[in-house]
């Protein structure tokens, strides 16, 4: 989610309370993009990270030191000429506009006091951060924009600033106008196209409020519905005028950020949220857990690939097998033409190119095709040599059938275990399964690199009993067969791949609630995650078998217990230490 103008006015009040009277102390630039500023305040050193990036641009306090580059850009040298040791005086946002303008005093070169202005526009590809004068004049920019790349406005020492015109938009103060909400357009896209400061989930949010489908046309509401609406966006505004904000984390099912927000916007409210304190950690916690979740996807997609395309193969291969199985079907009719060749292939006329006898298998007359060059006795033995074939073909496709579904159920689980792996330890065993297996070359003379042990996830449940998750076959088989013990319950997924779930017994009984939580878990760790519900089996770690040669993570139950469970980690479970 990008910063929307609601967020802005939020960090922009936060960074007003916290850094209002501090002394710039340091700058730098630690990226083409982003700078960092180091603030005295009566309290502490707060540090201002800043980042005009185009595709993730931020402004928010934080702990991180980063590294300076050896030799400071330009843009850096004139902030540090113009407002090194100057005072912040104001935080502001002009209006909703996705702007943060930080207003610093300094002295020149005289010792007079003198104002700039270091404006920060957080506008996605068009983000900015630019130094001026009070009256509007630019001193410079982190990034340049000449009219060549804007025909609209130019970035550019000397130039006067303004705001870039958002046509047709209006302040939220002017919610009054209910018709500047009637356009040809979905209600959703009207309210974020027609107020600075709404984005998508805003606007998403105000419909699911009030009861207004989001994407009808906005020319369709009738007054009374918009007038609903309006109260709504009143309502927002109290908010705002009151500063009254949550930060929180909005994650997925499986557990990775998806949006960030402070309002309680209404279509997260049923989803995984995490508050924070501040808008700064809010965003921390957003990028960090993105840039996690972004690193180990691209980490895992080497892998991936390998699964996929071995899948790809796979699932070929399995049709074709079925196809030349089920061309088998014929052998048991060649096997009754043989045989009934055998005791009525006398009567057959010499070049004859069929014979009708009587089929003492069904007691109904039969028709049996012949080569008309050879005699019914050769017939015979020709189709009992068709019987024969097909009947090798059965047999070896059989069994090669069952090894390649073997080989789709197993990488399938590999899969799930790419989506279930949580660190580069976790992608490492994943690879060491693959290569096992074969579907990785082993480098027999590179030097390994060691990295630390990938552990199952291993959780408390909310009556004290230790619950163990497999992240990847390997962990599921030492799970199953090496921690359990005879006597703990083991969970899995019905017919879908997923993790081994264990729950430790240590001799007591496991009450009811033990045994949702588990199977919630077993449900959460599965492929069928997104569908929120998921049919658990569970059994007595006694019960269950590993036959021999069985692929990593494979095992059989002939006796269970099946309950429906929701895939999630239930409240009262929390991740041992």
């Amino acid at each position: 989610m990008a910063l929307d103008g609601i967020t802005i006015r939020a960090l922009t009040n936060e960074l007003q309370t916290s850094l209002v009277g501090g002394r710039i102390s340091k700058i730098i630039q630690p990226e083409a993009d982003e700078l960092m500023l180091t603030i005295k305040t009566h309290e502490r050193n707060e540090r201002l990270l800043i980042s005009a990036g185009a595709s993730l641009p931020f402004v928010y306090l934080t702990d991180e030191n980063k590294q300076a580059p050896m030799q400071a850009p330009n843009f850096c040298m004139l902030l540090r000429k113009h407002i090194s040791g100057g005072h912040i005086t104001a935080i502001t946002q002009p209006g909703l506009e996705r702007i943060i303008e930080i207003e610093i005093e300094h002295l020149d070169e005289l010792g007079d006091v003198k104002s700039k202005i270091l404006t920060i526009e957080l506008m996605g590809k068009h983000s900015n951060i630019i130094f001026r004068h009070p009256d509007g004049v630019i001193i410079d920019s982190i990034k340049h924009v000449s009219a060549a790349v804007s025909s609209v406005r130019e970035v550019l020492p000397g130039r006067s600033y303004f705001i870039p015109k958002t046509e047709g938009k209006i302040d939220i103060s002017g919610t009054e106008n209910i018709s500047s909400l009637c356009k040809p357009i979905s209600l959703i896209k009207s309210l974020y196209t027609t107020f600075t400061g709404f984005s998508p989930a805003v606007a998403a949010s105000l419909c699911e409020e009030t009861g207004l489908d989001g994407d009808r046309g906005a020319n369709t509401f009738g007054e009374s519905e918009l007038c609903k609406l309006i109260n709504a966006i009143d309502k927002l505004k109290e908010i705002i005028a009151a500063n009254d904000f949550h930060p929180a984390v909005i994650a997925d099912n499986s557990g990775n950020p998806v949006e960030f927000e402070v309002t309680n916007l209404v279509q997260y409210r049923g989803m995984e949220r995490t508050s924070y304190d501040t808008v700064s950690e809010m965003l921390i916690a957003y990028y960090a857990g993105r840039e996690e979740y972004t690193r180990i996807r691209q980490k895992s997609a080497d892998l991936r690939k390998i699964v996929s395309t071995a899948l790809e193969r796979c699932v070929k291969k399995f049709d074709l097998q079925q196809k030349q199985l089920k061309d088998t079907e014929k052998m048991d009719k060649y096997k009754i033409y043989g045989e009934l060749l055998q005791t009525y292939g006398y009567s057959a006329p010499e070049g004859a190119d069929k014979i009708t006898c009587d089929n003492y298998y069904t007691n109904e007359p039969i028709t049996i095709p012949l080569d008309p060059t050879i005699s019914a006795m050769a017939n015979s033995v020709k189709y009992f040599d068709r019987y024969n074939k097909l009947k090798r073909t059965k047999e070896a496709v059989s069994a090669q059938l069952e090894e390649t579904k073997a080989d789709i159920e197993h990488l399938r689980s590999v899969m799930t275990s790419l989506d279930i792996a949580v660190g580069e330890e976790d992608l490492s065993q994943i690879k060491d399964e693959l290569t096992d297996s074969g579907y990785i070359r082993r480098k027999s003379f590179a030097k390994q690199k060691r990295t630390a042990k990938s552990s199952p996830f291993h959780f408390i449940s909310s009556d004290g009993f230790h619950i163990y998750v497999g992240k990847n076959n390997y962990q599921n088989d030492e799970l199953t067969f090496k921690v359990a013990n005879s006597g703990d319950w083991w969970f899995h997924a019905k017919k879908i791949p997923g993790s081994h779930v264990i729950v430790k017994c240590e001799g007591k009984e496991l009450p009811d609630r033990a045994f949702e939580e588990a199977a919630s878990l077993a449900a959460y760790y599965s492929s069928g995650r997104s569908m929120g519900k998921v049919e658990i089996d569970y059994v007595q770690r006694k019960e269950v078998k590993k036959p021999s040669g069985a692929k990593p993570g494979f095992v059989v139950y002939y006796t269970n217990y099946s309950m429906v469970a929701t895939a999630q980690i239930p409240d009262g479970v929390t991740e041992a230490d």
